[in-house]
């Protein structure tokens, strides 16, 4: 019993500390103030944009073989149980009647540019966290214009010139405020005023916190723990012991802590890699397995970064320094298979010469935000889940961890 006060006392202190550290942080003239926008069923209300039948109808984005997977899918669909990444053919047999379309990346693309546009020109400051969503700092604006009333008016103002529905959430912090979207769609606005995260967060299910995915609210499960209240009553060396330093950050999710700024955005436009050899080479077997490891990395970066790539670059340099490039546009993927298969390809037409070579690269560009999931409509759960393992590897333990034979053969 002891320990338990113990225990209790101190935790009551570690709340104490980041209570006044998130007040010291985030106190300003005026009030912070965090909104989260996020377009609704993005991709799905694009193809009602664009064609008006789909409207009102189950509807699924995806592969359209029997092996794909549902990118995206409609409210409509939704009822019938169906969600992303579920294998198309459990979708169908869950809905017979579901209008089933490929989808259209440059499209969805198009459309983020046109939203992305109208923030830009109206916010103070905003960070593009991926092609349907954006957060925005209207630190003070509570002074002058009302911050819910001008976040109102600026979603008013996306519906109208856009087309789209959009929701929006707004709070203290990004982590109250996307939980806030979260509730208010579809197509609405929620504000949870200072001081109330609390009363906002605890009815709430542990899975609405962003980043507890299956795995994790499994556990949680097995714990006794579904509510955030319940979450938030956990002492945090309990939560770090069977979470780890993750158990930490579940602690402040709970109590709606989140000291995280908006970054101002800025579009990444490509990504590199080169090799020079250290002898100039003619042995294609080796040149070809250093340009799927430069490949291999470029696209882990890729989906890390949650960017996904239109356009491919190979560049040779050749013994005498001549140097050649050549370009190809694809689709918006971030698939390294995808992109190891044109990238050889382009080689194979670029090299022509049967020269030593003395450097080759590889380029990414024509960038845009988007998870990988979304760009490959013709994938099987099986190659996606094995992408997400390889990706989960090498996120926790190191890119060098594990690679492709061909891969180890060149670093070698």
């Amino acid at each position: 019993m002891v320990y338990l006060q113990q225990s209790k006392y101190i935790d009551n202190i570690d709340y104490i500390c980041h209570i006044i550290r998130h007040f010291l942080t985030l106190s300003n003239l005026f009030e912070r103030a965090v909104l989260h926008l996020d377009l609704d069923s993005f991709f799905v209300s694009v193809e009602c944009l664009k064609n008006s039948d789909f409207l009102g109808k189950p509807l699924l984005i995806g592969g359209t073989s029997s092996r794909g997977v549902v990118a995206s899918c409609s409210y409509e669909a939704r009822r019938f149980g169906i969600h992303s990444a579920m294998p198309m053919k459990m979708a169908l047999r869950l809905c017979p009647d579901a209008i089933v379309i490929r989808g259209d990346m440059d499209s969805y693309s198009k459309y983020s540019g046109i939203v992305t546009d109208i923030i830009a020109e109206d916010a103070p400051k905003y960070e593009k966290s991926s092609i349907d969503e954006f957060y925005l700092d209207l630190s003070g604006m509570d002074k002058y214009f009302g911050c819910f009333n001008w976040s109102k008016e600026l979603r008013q103002r996306v519906i109208k010139e856009s087309g789209l529905p959009i929701s929006f959430g707004l709070s203290i912090n990004k982590l109250v405020s996307k939980i806030g979207t979260g509730e208010s769609k579809p197509n609405g606005a929620l504000q949870v005023p200072r001081g109330t995260e609390k009363d906002f967060l605890f009815p709430l299910s542990v899975k609405k916190i962003p980043g507890i995915g299956k795995v994790t609210y499994k556990k949680l499960s097995f714990m006794g723990v579904r509510k955030i209240e319940t979450l938030s009553s956990i002492p945090v060396r309990l939560l770090e012991r069977e979470f780890g330093k993750h158990g930490k950050h579940l602690w402040e999710k709970a109590h709606g802590i989140d000291e995280s700024p908006v970054v101002p955005y800025h579009e990444q436009k490509s990504m590199s890699k080169e090799r020079t050899f250290k002898e100039d080479t003619l042995d294609l077997g080796h040149i070809k397995n250093m340009m799927i490891k430069m490949v291999d990395d470029l696209a882990f970066d890729l989906r890390e970064d949650a960017k996904l790539c239109s356009t491919l670059t190979v560049k040779i340099r050749y013994a005498d320094f001549n140097t050649y490039t050549k370009q190809r546009r694809i689709s918006y993927t971030s698939n390294d298979q995808v992109l190891i298969k044109h990238v050889l390809e382009i080689f194979e037409k670029l090299y022509e010469r049967r020269q030593l070579i003395r450097l080759i690269g590889v380029k990414f560009s024509g960038l845009v935000s988007g998870s990988y999931q979304i760009s490959l409509f013709d994938d099987t759960e099986k190659e996606i889940k094995l992408m997400e393992q390889r990706d989960w590897i090498k996120r926790r333990f190191g890119k060098e961890k594990i690679m492709r034979a061909s891969s180890l053969k060149a670093r070698r």
